[in-house]
This record gives C-alpha cells, sequence and structure tokens, in this order.
C-alpha cells in the first residue's frame, strides 16, 4: 500500500480513463501524462498532434474548438482567452513583421485600440476606410497588405458589410479577407460562404450568452492557398525556425496550417490561453445559440419600430427597418433575421447639455442594464461616447456612425413589452 502523500496526488484516477460522459466534460489540468518520452518528443516536435499543456490547449478547448469550425463552416479553429486575443493572434499570424492592415472605420473601438496603438508599436500599420466604398478598399491596399479586416455587422450602429465584396477585392489583391462575426453569430450569417477567409468572434458575446466567461475563437474557412504565393507568406512557407525543418504548409495543408502557427507560437508566447472551465461555460451556451438569436432578433426589431415612432429618438440604426441604408444588405446575408445589437440617436444638439441627457435617460433604465457588453441574456445599453469608443477622436466617431447622442442597445431575453416601457419610462426624462 502506497504511503499517504502519494495516495493524497494519485489514488482514485487513472490518466485516459473513459467514462462515457454525455456531456463534453471540463479537462481542468494544467498539463498532461505523457505515454513516453518519445511521445513527448514527438508532440513537442510537431511532428504528431494531441494534448501537451493547457497553454497551448484542452480536450475541452478542443471540442470548442470543433463545434464553432462545424457552425461556421470552416475547417480548423483556434479558441482563446478573450475576443480581442482572437483578433490579435489572427492578424500576427497573417501580417507579420512590418506589415500593412487595411480595415474598416466601422469596428468595435477596443479593436482600434490595438490596430491603431499597438499593433503600430509592433512596426504593423493600419488603414482605416469606409467598407461601403470599394474604391477606398482598393486604393489603400499597398505590396505590404497583408489581411482586410472588417465586421459582418458592425457594433454599434449595426451596418452590414457586403461580404462578397470586400471579399472579392482582397482576393484581387492575393491577401485573406478577415471576418468579425461576433454580431452576426453563425446562426444568422456565414462569411465564409461570401468569402470570408477567416472568422473571429468575441465568444463571450452571443456563442456563450450569459455574459459569465471570456473567450474568443478564430476559424479557418480552408480557403485560402498561401501555398500560391510562398514569398509573401515565409510563415507557412518556409522551415519553421523553431521546429528545425518542418514547414507548416508542407505538413498540414490548405485549411490546417493556420491553427499550429498560432498554438505554437502566439499563444505559447504571448499565452491569452482559454480556461477549460470557460470553455465548458461557452459550449453550454452555444447548445441554445438559435433558440436565444431567433429570441432576441426578433424583440430587437419590435423595439427598433417603437424608437422609430419615438418623440425623443431621432434616428434609429437598425438594418432592419425599410428606411436603413443597409437594408437591403440585411436581406441579403441577413434572411433568418437581423442580430440584436443596435443603436439610437437622442434628438438633440450635440454640446455641452448632450452629456447630461444621455445620463438621465442611461441612469433612470431599471430592466435594461448599463453593462459594458452585448449579446448577454439581459438587455444592456452603452454609451459608445463615453465607453466603449471613448478613445476615437470626434473624426473617427463620425466615420464609424456615432454620435455624442449614440446610445448602443443589445436586446435580452426579457418580455419585449417590459424592455419598451422600461425605455419609455426613460426617455420621457429626455
Amino acid at each position: 500500500m502506497s504511503e499517504f502523500a502519494t495516495q493524497q496526488i494519485q489514488a482514485g484516477y487513472v490518466p485516459g480513463t473513459p467514462q462515457n460522459s454525455a456531456i463534453p466534460p471540463i479537462y481542468q489540468t494544467a498539463a498532461f501524462q505523457f505515454a513516453s518520452l518519445a511521445d513527448a518528443a514527438d508532440l513537442f516536435a510537431l511532428r504528431k498532434t494531441g494534448n501537451l499543456y493547457s497553454r497551448n490547449a484542452s480536450p475541452t478547448q478542443q471540442v470548442l474548438e470543433e463545434r464553432v469550425a462545424a457552425l461556421e463552416g470552416g475547417a480548423s479553429a483556434v479558441a482563446v482567452a478573450s475576443g480581442q486575443a482572437a483578433v490579435a493572434v489572427t492578424l500576427l499570424a497573417l501580417v507579420g513583421r512590418n506589415g500593412h492592415i487595411v480595415a474598416a472605420n466601422q469596428l468595435y473601438g477596443g479593436t482600434v485600440d490595438l490596430l491603431q496603438d499597438t499593433f503600430e508599436d509592433f512596426g504593423i500599420r493600419t488603414t482605416f476606410v469606409d467598407q461601403d466604398d470599394p474604391e477606398a478598399w482598393r486604393a489603400a491596399i499597398t505590396p505590404q497588405t497583408r489581411a482586410l479586416f472588417a465586421e459582418s455587422v458592425a457594433n454599434p450602429v449595426a451596418q452590414v458589410l457586403d461580404i462578397r465584396l470586400v471579399a472579392d477585392i482582397a482576393h484581387e489583391a492575393g491577401v485573406p479577407l478577415v471576418i468579425d462575426n461576433t454580431v452576426g453569430t453563425p446562426f444568422l450569417v456565414r462569411p465564409g460562404e461570401h468569402g470570408a477567409d477567416f472568422v473571429v468572434h468575441s465568444a463571450t458575446k452571443f456563442l456563450s450568452g450569459h455574459g459569465t466567461s471570456l473567450g474568443g475563437v478564430v476559424v479557418d474557412q480552408g480557403t485560402f492557398d498561401f501555398g500560391a504565393d510562398p514569398e509573401r507568406w515565409p510563415q507557412f512557407t518556409a522551415p519553421y525556425k523553431r521546429f528545425g525543418e518542418l514547414v507548416l504548409w508542407e505538413r498540414f495543408g490548405i485549411g490546417q496550417s493556420f491553427a499550429p502557427l498560432v498554438k505554437s507560437k502566439y499563444v505559447h508566447d504571448l499565452g491569452p490561453s482559454l480556461s477549460p472551465f470557460n470553455s465548458w461555460q461557452i459550449l453550454l451556451g452555444i447548445e441554445t445559440l438559435d433558440l436565444r438569436v431567433s429570441r432576441q432578433s426578433a424583440t430587437a426589431l419590435a423595439v427598433a419600430k417603437h424608437l422609430q415612432q419615438h418623440p425623443a429618438v431621432a434616428k434609429v440604426n437598425h438594418p432592419g427597418l425599410d428606411d436603413n441604408p443597409w437594408h437591403d444588405l440585411a436581406l441579403r446575408y441577413l434572411p433568418r433575421g437581423v442580430p440584436s445589437v443596435f443603436s439610437f440617436e437622442l434628438a438633440g444638439p450635440e454640446d455641452d447639455s448632450t452629456h447630461e441627457r444621455v445620463a438621465r435617460v442611461v441612469d433612470s433604465l431599471k430592466v435594461v442594464r448599463l453593462i459594458a457588453n452585448i449579446g448577454d441574456a439581459r438587455s444592456m445599453v452603452a454609451h459608445p461616447a463615453s465607453m466603449t469608443h471613448s478613445h476615437l477622436n470626434a473624426e473617427q466617431r463620425a466615420a464609424a456612425g456615432i454620435s455624442l447622442n449614440t446610445i448602443r442597445l443589445s436586446a435580452g431575453l426579457e418580455d419585449p413589452a417590459d424592455i419598451i416601457a422600461d425605455l419609455d419610462q426613460a426617455l420621457a426624462l429626455a
């Protein structure tokens, strides 16, 4: 019989024993036991794939990756600690040193911070363009451009991107299109079906759906051929120096080379790891994704139609409304419904009184909560100019369609009548 200290560590558990759990289990472990030294060496050298260390991946995370890849119709996926991390590692892996990105003006404020501040520190430049102007996209592309980036449905003004148009422009230039589909969700739109090569999610939002867990996912659609222009993409087509003579493109091929690079370099080195518990929470949320999104989409449209008639509201930015500039694109790309994140403008000038007027409305809400999140079961508002997009200057806000009067609304799962009544009582104070 083993001594107490040995038993307290090893008794009752044999690694690799099947338990036949119907629900994906939480593999809450930092590391994994190897079958042999040879097995460990093969895993560390990328000669085989498998469980190595939870900084790179865990079995629970791998279930999440396979599930999101399936929902997006992709070939492979990488899950990381947040949506911001997913955007960062995706673009770092594609763009490389001294590269260039062309991105839409209409982006979440945190993404703009990443591109215009942190990436600038890394020597990676970004040119921002009006996403509705095809000639602006084309004119911004340079020989150093390595990716085009946009959101399928922009946060917070809900501009719908003409994905196919921008994808064609990217492919004419020989570069991939990366789409943030956080607001769109794979239930409402699958960007890969319209030409996107990589699809990014903040899984914290609709995929999780309950505001409990941070997470991010990037899906490789398996459509971009890095081998067609090997000199432009040495990270995939030249020997990977930390693994000797290994060439990712030769070892893994199309649709499978991006994930090993992201995991073995950017997640391994920078450490934006997704915990097994958060992976499990997001997996549970995904099980009700279509039910939640359908309900939220219908609620948001009902609320938008009501706000459109409200005397305290100057404008409603919802592409489900007939007079919205992106209504036709919504009909084309979003046949199952328009996402539940949109914005509205309070009536009144933009002057010294604006912030006080907005605060009176926001602070009076009782059912709808003031929270810096979207896609939650709860209905939430935010004031982009002083919250999510506060680091943008006035010109950038205007280019993104955001004013000081803009209020973002993410419709939740409450009764629509309660949401409308709460907005009415708050807007009466405007």
